[in-house]
C-alpha cells in the first residue's frame, strides 16, 4: 500500500516540477534568441564589440525588433553624449586652463548640446516610421545621426594647431571618439533597418 502511495504522489509531483521548469527553460531560450538578434544586427556596424555591449542589455526590451534596437542605440548614444558634456564642463571649470582651451572647451560643449540635440530628433523621426511619410522619416534619423559625428569631429578640430594641455585634449578626444562610435553604430543599423 505504501508503495502504492508513493507512486501516486511522485507521478503528480513530477508533473509540477517539469511544468514549473519548463517556462524557464523557454525564457531562457527567448532571452538568447533576442540576443542572438542583437549581435546578428551589430554586425553590421563598424564597431561590433561596442555595438554589442552597449546593446545587449536591451536585448529583452528589443526582442526581434530592428526599429526598437535603432532607437536603444540611439539612446544609448544620447546618454554617451551626455556623460561628455559633463566630462568637458568640468574641465573647464579646472584650474589652469587657459583662454585658447577655455574657448576650446566652450565650443566643444556647444558642439555636443548640438549632437544631444540631434539625436533626440533622430529618436523622434524613428518613432515616426508608421506614418505616410515613412521615407522622409528615415532620411531625417539618418541625417541626424550623421550630424552627431560632425558635431563630435568639429569638438576634436577645435584642438588643430593650437597649444593646448595635453591631459585636457586626451579627455575630450577621448569622450569625442565614444560618441562618434556609438553614434557610427546607430547610423548603420538604421542605414539597415529595410
Amino acid at each position: 500500500m505504501e508503495m502504492s502511495i508513493c507512486k501516486t504522489l511522485l507521478f503528480p509531483l513530477l508533473t509540477i516540477a517539469l511544468f514549473i521548469s519548463l517556462p524557464q527553460t523557454s525564457r531562457a531560450a527567448t532571452n538568447e534568441a533576442y540576443t542572438n538578434f542583437v549581435k546578428t544586427k551589430c554586425n553590421v556596424t563598424t564597431y561590433i564589440s561596442l555595438c554589442e555591449k552597449t546593446l545587449i542589455p536591451y536585448a529583452s526590451s528589443v526582442k526581434t525588433n530592428s526599429t526598437r534596437l535603432c532607437k536603444a542605440a540611439l539612446d544609448v548614444t544620447i546618454k554617451a553624449s551626455k556623460n561628455a558634456s559633463s566630462t568637458v564642463s568640468t574641465l573647464r571649470k579646472q584650474k589652469g586652463i587657459t583662454r585658447i582651451e577655455a574657448s576650446i572647451i566652450k565650443d566643444c560643449i556647444e558642439d555636443v548640446k548640438d549632437a544631444v540635440y540631434e539625436l533626440k530628433q533622430a529618436v523622434e523621426a524613428m518613432k515616426h516610421l508608421g506614418d505616410k511619410d515613412k521615407a522622409f522619416q528615415l532620411s531625417n534619423a539618418k541625417t541626424y545621426a550623421s550630424a552627431v559625428i560632425t558635431d563630435a569631429d568639429s569638438c576634436t578640430e577645435g584642438f588643430s594647431g593650437r597649444e593646448v594641455n595635453p591631459t585636457v585634449k586626451e579627455m575630450i578626444n577621448s569622450s569625442m571618439a565614444n560618441i562618434t562610435k556609438l553614434a557610427s553604430n546607430a547610423l548603420a543599423l538604421i542605414n539597415h533597418l529595410y
